[in-house]
């Protein structure tokens, strides 16, 4: 059986996928796609694309707002659900994964996609921190869902 090219990508960012999935839901995929770049959609943090070193503020920022959103605590493994990026988006869904090397993982996607976009939820399904790319900025959004 061919292993699913997702999972290869994954793996490549340092995450290792969790073979628990039947625990895990996450919220629907269109409704965090909506959370993610709906047009109302205001970020959490913003970095410029032109800042000499925006991939190394990005992935603080984003660090910093996963940790406040529980997805990443002090001294504890880090372990949240994803859309493995350059996938389709509903094909697998969201896929739990472990964070094997806890750090700079926007810069980690952005070496193996060509681009730091992606969205994480808890492993409760309930919060989302996602990483965008716009026309002048990265923005790292925050959404709660009821």
């Amino acid at each position: 059986m061919t292993r699913p090219a997702w999972r290869d990508l994954l793996e490549r960012c340092g995450l290792h996928v969790l073979e628990d999935t039947a625990a895990h839901r996450g919220p629907p995929v269109l409704a965090a796609i909506h959370a993610f770049a709906g047009y109302e959609v205001r970020p959490a943090a913003t970095i410029p694309l032109a800042s000499p070193d925006a991939a190394a503020e990005l992935d603080r920022a984003w660090h910093l707002q996963a940790a406040d959103a529980s997805l990443y605590a002090p001294g504890e493994v880090a372990e949240f659900l994803i859309l493995p990026p350059d996938s389709k988006a509903t094909d697998p869904g969201w896929v739990p994964v472990r964070d094997t090397n806890p750090g700079n993982l926007p810069s980690r996607i952005a070496e193996a996609t060509g681009s730091p976009e992606f969205i994480t939820v808890s492993l409760d399904g309930r919060r989302l921190c996602a990483v965008s790319e716009e026309e002048y900025d990265y923005w790292v959004v925050r959404h709660t869902f009821g």
